[in-house]
């Protein structure tokens, strides 16, 4: 499944639809130049099982990276997922 992203000037979203309906999707805002708070991840029910939730994080992870922003990770999804391993996204996470 297809990763798409939308984005205003402080606000965005990583997402995935199936059949033109959005079925997984992690929003995310800018609170200044160099950080990306991870505000929501959502995933329909029926496809939790596929870890589109991870996708989706390591999609907004990748997009920190190549812009140099520290994420703060508010929603507990994506907090749990970049805590767990810190080596791995001691790079991005804000202090």
């Amino acid at each position: 499944m297809h990763i798409n992203h939308e984005a205003t000037h402080h606000k965005g979203a990583f997402f995935m639809n199936e059949n033109d309906k959005r079925v997984a999707e992690m929003t995310y805002s800018l609170a200044d130049a160099k950080i990306m708070i991870i505000d929501h991840t959502w995933v329909d029910e029926s496809l939790r099982e596929k870890k589109l939730g991870n996708k989706l994080v390591e999609k907004g992870v990748e997009f920190a990276r190549e812009r140099g922003y520290k994420i703060i990770p508010l929603c507990s999804f994506a907090k749990k997922l970049l805590t767990r391993d810190k080596t791995t996204y001691s790079d991005v996470l804000h202090a």
